[in-house]
């Protein structure tokens, strides 16, 4: 059965007007019998705005007679503008669309209000109840759970080691370790405490270690030692040994704990020969001495309150680099651009050459800080005067702070190495002020 064309005003082709009747336009021939019925689904627009591409060649729309506004009436004034609102429109079958219909409409059958809703952005979420007791959340995505190798569950993010960025405060002493900007992990340990000695004045006490790199498993060695020497300090200086004397025990008894994790090496680090390995410097605060002691090249400096005073190092490096300055056959500035500057000759470790712990004893005359550190730190304030230069003015008032601030310069120096730094006022404050 053939197939009546429908009413069109214009050629949906070249848009032609046509009369009545017309199966094929006169001016480009268009079969008019092909243009297909409207219809009579809902039209549809994307939820991000764009309206879909519409079928070729387009349907024509149906004419609408405009009225014609005069442009007065006869009292001379502008005629009514009309709204779009105030018009009745139509869908594309014709029918009329609701007074208040929506702008956006959609195509298919009516859904109710509620809609299934996706998963919460983890990032933006809030997981004040989500995790249980003792699980740990991860930094990254706030939602997932870490695994037992260091990585979240959900976006597979690893986290950050407990010992990346460190920081313990005592009212008489503060330290700050950090991973630095280059290392994959810290192998820097320190540990910070205060005790009574017999008379009841305060000593605080502050052990800093530096893993040596090129060994196995540095930062257990670092962490044992630096726990190993607090221990004997804070054992020993109640019982009324001498603050120098307990000093070198506290490296004598730090030496045996490294030496003992030779003999506990795990199976899969059985074929390395090199035994684990630190350095480590140590300071005893009274409240009429300072007592440094030392192995390798990790350091203290003397900083005084009053800065027009000079600051100093108390300390003497076990490394290449010193050695060729104490023989007389370089100066410091030459040694210390060497290559091999930095091969230290004295560590903590069974494959050390011979222990020779040093001690030092001080009697300052006025107030003053005493920074402990590693080699991150002075790598970038060598320099007595240097490392003055950069530590806060009110570094005895606030440690941590200036610990911060020590830490923070060499990260911004570059952060090649560990960098830890433990700040102590001097002289130590007395006992029930502020000690741990």
């Amino acid at each position: 059965m053939s197939q009546m064309p429908p009413a069109l005003s214009k050629c949906p082709s070249c848009e032609e007007p046509l009369d009545s009747g017309d199966r094929f336009c006169g001016a480009c021939g268009y079969d008019l019998s092909a243009v297909p019925a409207p219809p009579d689904d809902n039209p549809t627009i994307t939820m991000n705005g764009t309206a879909p591409t519409p079928p070729y060649p387009p349907p024509a729309a149906p004419s609408v007679d405009w009225p014609i506004a005069p442009e007065t009436d006869s009292s001379h004034r502008p005629a009514p503008v009309h709204v779009p609102s105030e018009i009745q429109g139509t869908d594309s079958a014709g029918h009329e669309l609701p007074a208040h219909a929506s702008g956006v409409r959609f195509d298919g059958p009516p859904h109710p209000d509620e809609y299934t809703l996706q998963a919460p952005d983890p990032r933006t979420a809030d997981f004040a109840t989500t995790p249980s007791s003792g699980t740990k959340v991860c930094v990254a995505c706030r939602a997932g759970q870490v695994d037992q190798d260091g990585y979240c569950e959900n976006c597979g993010h690893a986290q950050p080691r407990e010992r990346d960025h460190m920081e313990q405060e005592l009212d008489a002493v503060s330290a700050v370790s950090d991973r630095g900007l280059r290392h994959h992990r810290n192998e820097d340990a320190f540990a910070i405490s205060s005790t009574a000695l017999p008379d009841g004045s305060s000593a605080v006490v502050a052990i800093v270690c530096d893993g040596v790199s090129s060994a196995t498993r540095p930062d257990e060695a670092s962490l044992a030692a630096s726990r190993a020497a607090n221990e004997s300090l804070l054992e020993a200086l109640p019982r009324g040994t001498h603050p120098q004397q307990a000093m070198h025990d506290a490296i004598i008894a730090a030496s045996r704990a490294v030496n003992a994790l030779a003999g506990a090496a795990p199976a899969e680090h059985a074929p390395h020969q090199n035994a684990p390995a630190c350095t480590l410097v140590g300071a005893v605060v009274t409240p009429t001495l300072l007592i440094v002691g030392w192995v390798g090249d990790s350091r203290a400096y003397w900083v005084p309150v009053d800065r027009t005073s000079p600051a100093a190092r108390l300390t003497e490096d076990d490394s290449w680099a010193a050695q060729m300055v104490a023989a007389g056959l370089m100066n410091e500035a030459e040694a210390y651009a060497d290559e091999r500057a930095h091969a230290i000759t004295g560590w903590l470790g069974a494959d050390a050459y011979e222990l020779e712990p040093h001690t030092a004893s001080f009697k300052p005359d006025r107030p003053g800080v005493v920074v402990v550190c590693t080699d991150g730190l002075w790598n970038y304030a060598e320099a007595a005067e240097e490392l003055a230069q950069v530590t806060p003015l009110d570094a005895a008032l606030r440690p941590l702070h200036s610990a911060q601030v020590l830490v923070g310069h060499a990260l911004d120096g570059g952060g090649h190495d560990n960098v830890t730094v433990a700040v102590l006022p001097f002289p130590a404050p007395p006992m029930g002020a502020g000690s741990a």
